[in-house]
């Protein structure tokens, strides 16, 4: 196959936002690039404005003398582009099995993990701000989930939920954590979760990994590691512009500054430190890492006058916890005297899976609503949330609405409540971001 430059690389699904970054990135690196998708959405709109033609909905006519096709997982045999494709006998891959193509050819710093995976590399691209970067979420910095550089070098947020970060040919490796999750992927078999982990940091040339991860202080012979609890000392909390700021001491390295709040911060940059180190010195890295002042839906404060609101991807108990741990403090230093989190529980396997973590996860808050499950596909499975989250007294809620800044929590047409001042989090990876900002 050509090299990247002059490649026309047509993507089937374009307005998602791993096959969209996938397509700005190429497009950076001199591909002509082409599209198309069933309905047109920001990303799309961004790409068109940027002179990439893009069909919508889907059509044959899309297909003409392209070099390469890929599409998102979601696509099937039976799209009626890809069977164009194939009569045409032009090469089709998934995502998945693009990035080994896409990836082959770059100097990778590819992150992995569970939680946290989207921030260290956001980080990441912060510090090394002349490679390239493709991140699951949009870096404040630099306003988007893609930094189009030139250059031989890459940040990649990698993806464990399909196994495709065994093809981001990493050259640095990260790996946040490996707490099970997408076990479906791995046939529910535990070992075979973490063989693909062994396999990923095995064909690193250097990996960086966080040893209190119970499985990978298994390997904390083989790789560079950071112990949160025993390596990070010192750290404080502090409001610069309204904005949240930690300052933590990292091993003998010295005192850094992140943007954030919260132990899991200060973790995330402790990783982002430690593999740069590896490639760069200190000094550079402690001033790189102030570029760095958030990702889109993480811990994001999307108003700050009257209420205080913030839209957050949290969505498994782990990053729940962490969240509200973090409002807190931002709330204690503001002086707010009530937290309230509204939650859209994402996916009824991942209700069901972790139920009992869940029900633990919300000590932090001093009210609870709670939206219908986000189904992302599945079939619905009853769950009793009134009875199951008890203890918290929660508000069993519909929807949202941001009304004019104003948050208001509806039953049906009934308004239960509206919240017009303190601080509302939303937490959740279905569509409460668009709920709780007025988009829908």
């Amino acid at each position: 196959m050509k090299t990247i430059k002059n490649l026309k690389i047509h993507f089937i699904g374009i307005g998602g936002i791993g096959i969209s970054g996938l397509a700005k990135y190429l497009k950076s690196q001199g591909a002509i690039i082409s599209g198309s998708d069933i309905a047109a959405n920001k990303l799309v709109n961004s790409l068109k404005s940027q002179g990439v033609a893009i069909h919508i909905p889907h059509c044959p006519s899309a297909i003409q003398d392209q070099d390469l096709v890929i599409h998102s997982a979601i696509i099937k045999d039976d799209n009626i582009e890809i069977i164009e494709a194939k009569k045409k006998n032009i090469p089709i891959f998934s995502r998945k099995d693009a990035l080994e193509f896409i990836l082959g050819q770059k100097k990778v710093i590819s992150v992995c993990g569970a939680h946290g995976k989207s921030t260290t590399s956001a980080m990441l691209s912060s510090i090394f701000n002349h490679f390239g970067a493709i991140i699951g979420a949009e870096s404040k910095e630099f306003g988007s989930n893609v930094r189009e550089n030139m250059s031989e070098g890459i940040v990649f947020e990698a993806d464990e939920s399909d196994k495709s970060f065994l093809n981001s040919n990493p050259y640095c490796a990260v790996v946040t954590n490996a707490e099970p999750e997408h076990m479906e992927s791995y046939g529910y078999n535990l070992e075979t979760f973490h063989q693909a982990y062994r396999d990923f940091l095995d064909s690193a040339k250097v990996a960086c990994i966080n040893i209190d991860d119970p499985f990978l202080y298994t390997l904390k012979d083989k790789y560079i590691t950071l112990s949160p609890k025993q390596d990070i000392k010192n750290i404080q909390y502090f409001l610069r512009d309204d904005e949240p700021f930690c300052r933590f001491e990292l091993k003998n390295l010295g005192t850094f500054e992140v943007w954030g709040f919260g132990e899991h911060t200060a973790s995330n940059a402790s990783l982002a430190i430690l593999i740069a180190h590896t490639q760069m010195d200190i000094e550079t890295i402690r001033k790189n890492l102030k570029n760095f002042i958030g990702i889109k839906k993480r811990f994001d404060i999307i108003q700050k006058t009257g209420l205080y609101i913030i839209d957050d991807y949290a969505h498994h108990p782990t990053e729940i916890v962490a969240t509200l741990k973090a409002t807190k403090t931002y709330a204690k230093l503001k002086q707010i005297q009530k937290i309230t989190a509204i939650w859209q529980p994402h996916k009824f396997s991942r209700l069901r899976d972790n139920l009992e973590a869940f029900q633990e996860s919300f000590h932090d808050c001093d009210e609870l609503i709670i939206l219908p499950t986000w189904k992302a596909g599945e079939k619905e499975i009853f769950f009793d949330m009134p009875k199951l989250f008890a203890k918290y007294s929660p508000i069993i809620a519909t929807h949202i609405k941001n009304n004019q800044g104003i948050i208001e929590i509806y039953h049906q047409d009934k308004l239960l409540k509206s919240i017009d001042k303190n601080l509302v989090i939303g937490l959740g990876a279905g569509d409460i971001t668009y709920q709780i900002r007025g988009e829908k």
